[in-house]
């Protein structure tokens, strides 16, 4: 049986039943929302490539977490600019650095706020690359001592999750194994578990001032090209101990988040980069495109192709919409 019989947009005609057969749902609790640590009182220095974000020093974050909250959003995933770096990253773990104090801060003002902690070298590393560099290459194994390092350092200040993004092999059981020696045994993992050297990445790294000053991060990051080698990465971080794995960036790569979510079937985040935001605003600003339903719709994608959360600059905007669509 076919048309005339059968008209599937008997379904479509109003919003009330478009809203009771809608199959794929967003809530301001998938989303989480990254915010950039730098030092100083009263600081909120936006950042140019990415309109509506900004620097923050801890006071202005706990301010920022405060409206996050109160939107409905209940995690954020923390990235530190220090006011120094060193040769191998280890100034990452300093008890006193900039993520940690805004952990402690975090927490303190608002315990029940996700507080997810990024663990990684590239923003600590006077070359800005992800590991230690010996002879122009990076040292996989050495570079595993330093991320645990820091990792045990974030749980110390008080975090809920770490997240480690580097790419290095075998750093989700470096990580998992110094956590449950130093009694964080409880304390989750997310890993970065396919993260592609993607040319969507530009503004952050102005945001976190952490583009690598040699060379690229092709050595360690993964070709754009593959996907059954992100089910390997994958595979291999969840044998290691991760308990969501991630895939970034989003967009250009819903193909992944849908083929690991079938595969697995493990909670999965999905990371709407900084380039894929900063296409959306560029677009707006110039009268092209209407940024409210450009954002809904390209985080409505991302969770269809299976994310159980996002990661995004969006977040705090689309609860917004989200809030008023509720109150109508």
């Amino acid at each position: 049986m076919g048309f005339p019989q059968i008209r599937l947009r008997r379904l479509r005609s109003n919003p009330a039943l478009r809203s009771m057969v809608r199959e794929t749902v967003l809530r301001p609790c998938d989303f989480i929302m990254p915010l950039f640590v730098c030092s100083g009182r009263a600081v909120e220095t936006p950042i140019e490539s990415m309109p509506g974000i900004s620097r923050m020093s801890v006071d202005r974050c706990v301010e920022e977490c405060r409206r996050i909250g109160k939107l409905g959003v209940n995690a954020v995933l923390l990235f530190g600019i220090p006011d120094t770096k060193d040769e191998t990253g280890e100034c990452g773990a300093d008890d006193h650095g900039i993520v940690q104090q805004a952990v402690r801060a975090i927490k303190k003002a608002l315990p029940d706020l996700l507080v997810i902690t990024d663990v990684c070298n590239c923003g600590y590393t006077t070359h800005g690359h992800c590991g230690i560099v010996i002879n122009g290459r990076i040292d996989n194994d050495r570079t595993l001592e330093v991320l645990a390092l820091q990792a045990i350092s974030h749980a110390r200040a008080g975090c809920d999750m770490v997240a480690p993004s580097d790419m290095m092999d075998g750093r989700v059981g470096a990580i998992r194994r110094a956590l449950d020696a130093a009694g964080f045994i409880d304390l989750p993992v997310m890993s970065y578990a396919a993260k592609y050297a993607s040319a969507f990445y530009g503004p952050f790294r102005e945001a976190a001032d952490c583009a690598p000053r040699f060379g690229d991060r092709r050595t360690y990051q993964m070709d754009m090209t593959n996907s059954d080698e992100a089910l390997r990465e994958v595979a291999l971080d969840l044998e290691e101990g991760a308990d969501i794995v991630m895939v970034k960036p989003a967009l250009a790569y819903l193909d992944i988040i849908h083929r690991v979510k079938t595969t697995f079937n493990v909670p999965v985040a999905a990371y709407n980069v900084s380039g894929e935001y900063a296409m959306v605003k560029a677009a707006a600003q110039k009268g092209w495109v209407r940024d409210d339903c450009i954002i809904m719709e390209i985080l409505t994608s991302i969770k269809r192709a299976g994310a159980s959360m996002i990661i995004t600059y969006h977040a705090k905007e689309a609860a917004s919409i989200l809030r008023e669509a509720y109150s109508r």
